[in-house]
């Protein structure tokens, strides 16, 4: 996970990141983890679309990469 992401966030949450004990970092990683995977599962469930031309967009496969790479989610597993 992308920690500097997390501590970002977390301090956005009222959370004194520099003042917290590393169990609870570990934690919040953990949490923020479990999130974005639920974020890509929705994502995923979503399915594909049909454009104009009566095309497939691939719209939840594009949605769970870029949110899986911008949280830095490593072992990505892509439901079909």
């Amino acid at each position: 996970m992308n920690t500097e992401r997390i501590k970002e966030l977390a301090k956005q949450a009222g959370d004194d990141w520099d003042h917290t004990l590393e169990s609870d970092k570990e934690f919040l990683k953990k949490f923020a983890e479990l999130i974005v995977r639920e974020c890509i599962n929705q994502a995923h469930s979503v399915g594909d679309l049909r454009g104009a031309n009566d095309d497939v967009i691939y719209g939840a496969d594009t949605a769970a990469v870029k949110i899986s790479k911008h949280f830095g989610v490593e072992k990505l597993i892509l439901k079909k």
